[in-house]
């Protein structure tokens, strides 16, 4: 009689299961082992375990074949020797007063010598060599020690180089010693200052070209210095877009963070203007008229564009006289490659569209013997993008430095934005150092429950460290050049930042880490040379020791008034005198209405109709009612506020309320100085929403002119109780 053995199946799946743990656990170990999250907590406190198909897809954007276990386990032993295999590391990362240590990898039993080149040119010999126990390990077939060296507490902040010589060969690599502690610029004293924030497009005078610019701005922050006391105007990124139309809207989502966008340029104050025939002016007059009777409801920037192109076009021609062509070649000398790579890039464009992706083959890559041929036979075309960064350039240093002569202790406030766009110049530029297959976004949270994709490439942590942070460093150093300060979107991304492979939704993401450390130096170091302060934005989902760090380095945080509450305790809106005094403090952001609105539940209306809520629009209006009231009963008790107030009312008490906090820096919206009510942006849309294109508008709807901030009564009042 045949009998059926029962322990056979259970057999198979026992090992079965065994295999898919095995096999999902060295998934695990690879990925924590690239910096790679397995696992994290949500917005709503629930542990979440990442999918093996997340984790599968990060791993290949960073190079990690991960197909069978076998090449998994090869990929884990080849990430712990990176360090073995290489004699010095590609950078070290120190700082100031602090003693620390540089490890050297060399065959084992064999002597090195070990220098510091500091930066302005002198050296330090004969590093004292610190004990080391570590055994000696096996690569590539020979027995390879490790051994440290001391790099003293005394160098001072700067970009230096470590050299090492062993055996006849000699190995360099990056020190970056930067500030233990950045804080505010002396200038600023010791009391708290405030500032405008303003999104500088929307804000149009009589004279600019349907858009804001930079003479906009320069007469919006001597207004604010002068009239009221203000020390700062925080404005939007003024990062290039695409040259092309139609121009992409949003000042986040740029082509390149390392130049700017020449639509923010005065035209009629580049210096060639002024010798331009009758011909040309006349041309530039009809150009510019047309385009400053603009009054629609939404920032038109194509015809703005396309005008001031044209006109830009005419100006370039007229050449340059000696010593301005002494004053651009010395400009282009300092830029370098990339300058000459973005300027490729935006001629392309031109002639083959704004997504590179979609260019000829042999045109996709910067080194490529097709692009290096049609920059040399279109040098007009490349020069011109390459004289308006140029023209760009002198208008920033012109509007930093009449700022601060008119009495602003900061002056202009830049905002570095998080990442680029996957078609533009630097995705272009900077393709063999981003992860492929990947953009980078948000987790879901309170104000975008769906989570975000901002359509944006990630760098690659291990080519970063590769190249020792080169591009990061230049990137930052452009941004401070004509800046009293940086406000950096999204800082937490230089902690972690969520990861999204291609073609998943938002949710089926998982964090990267990257080294804070470098990134975080190098902001301090670049803001210290500059004499500015470097504001991060950590708002949305922060690990809590993450500002507990940026306070140890004296980075400032960013405190909203809405979002202030007591989650350590009652519960109730966090009393202004516990906010943190290294932050910039509040009443609202660009990604929330202006107060006026808020107060209605605008923004909750909205975020209902375009899908973006996951419960009900009854319970979401319940809930932010609540929160509102408890800052308005808060308000009521401090005696800032009385019974039946009217909407004006109200923001102005709101502000006073900063004025209770021990925050160094307070700023005040423009669109709540004027009443406007609309937002600017609504997080988690691309189409649905106008988002970036709403003129600065009255309490009724009706768009302003500067000139008619400068007479508002409002506005004027409001700036008031921000100076008292």
């Amino acid at each position: 009689m045949a009998v059926a053995n029962p322990g056979r199946p259970v057999l198979r799946r026992v090992r079965l299961d065994d295999r898919v743990a095995e096999s999902a656990g060295d998934l695990r170990e690879l990925a924590t082992a690239y910096g790679v999250a397995t696992e994290y907590w949500d917005w709503r406190g629930r542990h979440v375990a990442v999918s093996a198909e997340t984790l599968t897809a990060v791993l290949a954007a960073l190079g990690v074949d991960t197909a069978t276990p076998a090449r998994r386990r090869e990929a884990l032993e080849s990430r712990r020797l990176v360090a073995w295999r290489q004699v010095l590391p590609p950078y070290v990362v120190t700082r100031t007063g602090q003693a620390s240590a540089v490890t050297v990898h060399v065959p084992h039993g064999a002597s090195v010598d070990v220098w510091i080149e500091l930066e302005d040119g002198s050296y330090r010999s004969a590093l004292q060599q610190l004990e080391n126990w570590t055994k000696p390990v096996e690569v590539d077939g020979r027995l390879i020690g490790e051994a440290s060296f001391e790099i003293p507490d005394d160098i001072p902040s700067g970009y230096h180089v470590v050299g090492a010589y062993c055996q006849g060969a000699g190995s360099r690599s990056s020190l970056i010693v930067t500030p233990a502690w950045l804080g505010l610029p002396t200038q600023v004293g010791s009391a708290p200052v405030w500032g405008l924030a303003t999104q500088i497009y929307s804000v149009r005078s009589r004279r600019s070209w349907g858009i804001g610019d930079l003479a906009d701005l320069t007469d919006l922050a001597a207004w604010a210095a002068e009239e009221h006391g203000a020390d700062f105007v925080l404005v939007n990124p003024l990062h290039a877009a695409a040259p092309g139309v139609p121009m992409e809207p949003s000042p986040y989502l740029p082509t390149t963070r390392r130049f700017a966008n020449p639509m923010y340029l005065r035209v009629e104050r580049i210096p060639e203007y002024a010798y331009l025939d009758a011909a040309a002016r006349g041309q530039l007059d009809v150009l510019g008229a047309r385009l400053r009777k603009t009054t629609g409801e939404r920032i038109e920037r194509d015809p703005a564009w396309t005008a001031k192109r044209a006109a830009l076009q005419l100006v370039h021609a007229a050449g340059l006289e000696f010593g301005r062509a002494f004053s651009y070649a010395a400009f282009r000398r300092r830029e370098g490659q990339a300058l000459d790579d973005f300027a490729t890039w935006c001629a392309l464009s031109e002639q083959h569209g704004t997504d590179w992706r979609q260019w000829p083959a042999e045109l996709r890559h910067p080194r490529s013997p097709a692009v290096t041929e049609f920059a040399a036979t279109h040098p007009s075309e490349v020069d011109f993008h390459r004289w308006l960064e140029w023209v760009l350039d002198e208008q920033l240093a012109d509007t930093q430095a009449t700022v601060r002569r008119v009495g602003m202790r900061l002056g202009v406030v830049h905002d570095l934005a998080v990442g680029v766009s996957l078609s533009g110049a630097d995705a272009w530029a900077w393709q063999d150092a981003l992860a492929q297959g990947i953009t980078v976004g948000a987790p879901p949270d309170a104000y975008a429950q769906t989570g975000q994709d901002w359509n944006q490439p990630a760098w690659r942590p291990d080519r970063l460290a590769e190249l020792g942070y080169a591009p990061f460093r230049d990137l930052i150093a452009n941004a401070l050049r004509h800046s009293g300060g940086l406000r950096v979107d999204h800082i937490i991304g230089m902690f972690r930042l969520w990861w999204i492979p291609a073609g998943a939704d938002p949710t089926e993401g998982t964090y990267v880490r990257y080294d804070h450390d470098a990134a975080i130096g190098i902001l301090a170091l670049e803001a210290q040379r500059a004499g500015a302060v470097v504001i991060g934005e950590d708002l949305g989902t922060v690990e809590p020791w993450v500002r507990a760090y940026l306070r140890e380095r004296g980075v400032l945080g960013t405190s909203i008034l809405w979002f202030e509450f007591d989650y350590d305790g009652a519960g109730g809106p966090l009393e202004p005198e516990r906010w943190r005094e290294f932050c910039l403090a509040s009443v609202t952001t660009h990604d929330l209405p202006p107060t006026a609105g808020y107060l209605a539940g605008d923004h909750i209306r909205l975020r209902h109709r375009l899908g973006l809520l996951t419960r009900p629009l009854d319970e979401e209006l319940a809930a932010d009612h609540t929160e509102r009231e408890a800052w308005l009963d808060e308000l009521r008790r401090r005696g800032l506020l009385t019974e039946g107030a009217d909407e004006e009312e109200i923001v102005r008490a709101l502000h006073r309320a900063l004025a209770a906090t021990p925050s160094r820096l307070r700023c005040l919206a423009l669109t709540d100085a004027v009443g406007d009510r609309r937002a600017q942006n609504q997080p988690g849309t691309v189409d649905e929403y106008p988002n970036w294109q709403v003129p600065l508008s009255g309490p009724d709807g009706t768009p302003l002119t500067l000139e008619d901030v400068f007479t508002n009564d409002r506005a004027a009042a409001l700036a008031e109780v921000m100076r008292a």
